[in-house]
């Protein structure tokens, strides 16, 4: 099987094989990889597999389809930017949680109601779907709420992404990519640093305020 020729422009997901920065990895053909966006820069591509990957196998597994009710717990980061889009495309009513800076980003990218959690653990009313994207255990204090029922419609889901092993497949990316060269998936990216930035961006990160993705640009050769 061959999916790919040499000097393709390609992108994906190497899960802990991450590669250190480096410029280049060899990766298997079968893996969470595909052909990247053709209307996409190689730093907004790079916004899209972490959370897009994540927020779509999640979602998928909760039984998303049009006409839910789907709240998405953490919707300013990589994973529930991503999962708010990829819930508006299926046809949900999203209600995205996120904190106060974050609401206009959120109301941006197509929240149909947004939630400063800051002022309230959970919204007001019931869901068919929760996706908690922040996924800290033992520290979410909406993750005890809908373990006991809370904000879940009789019969919902709640999915976290503290769920172990995920199966991330180069079909979900080439979803995602289909979308992305559709204009229905927008990469968001907080900050750009360089590679001799690398600790300040880490620095950034740890901090979890971080919008959408944080991506570190590495010069090509030549």
């Amino acid at each position: 099987m061959t999916r790919f020729r040499p000097g393709d422009r390609v992108y994906g997901l190497t899960g802990m094989r991450s590669g250190t920065y480096a410029q280049y990895m060899c990766v298997k053909e079968t893996s969470a990889i595909a052909a990247s966006p053709a209307n996409l820069s190689d730093d907004e591509a790079a916004a899209i597999p972490y959370g897009g990957l994540l927020a779509l196998y999640f979602l998928t597994r909760a039984g998303l389809r049009s006409g839910q009710r789907v709240l998405i717990y953490g919707a300013s980061g990589a994973i529930g930017t991503a999962a708010l889009q990829i819930a508006k495309i299926a046809g949900a009513h999203v209600t995205a949680v996120c904190g106060p800076t974050n609401l206009d980003l959120v109301k941006a990218l197509g929240a149909d109601e947004a939630s400063d959690y800051t002022r309230e653990d959970a919204p007001r009313g019931q869901f068919d779907l929760v996706l908690d994207a922040v996924g800290r255990r033992k520290t979410s204090a909406f993750k005890v709420a809908c373990a006991a029922g809370g904000p879940l419609t009789p019969g919902g889901k709640y999915a976290s992404v503290d769920d172990r092993y995920p199966r991330l497949t180069a079909a979900l990316l080439a979803q995602l990519t289909a979308w992305a060269e559709a204009g229905k998936l927008t990469p968001v990216i907080d900050r750009r640093y360089v590679l001799a930035q690398i600790a300040a961006a880490h620095r950034y990160v740890e901090q979890r305020h971080k919008k959408g993705n944080v991506i570190i640009t590495i010069p090509h050769d030549g």
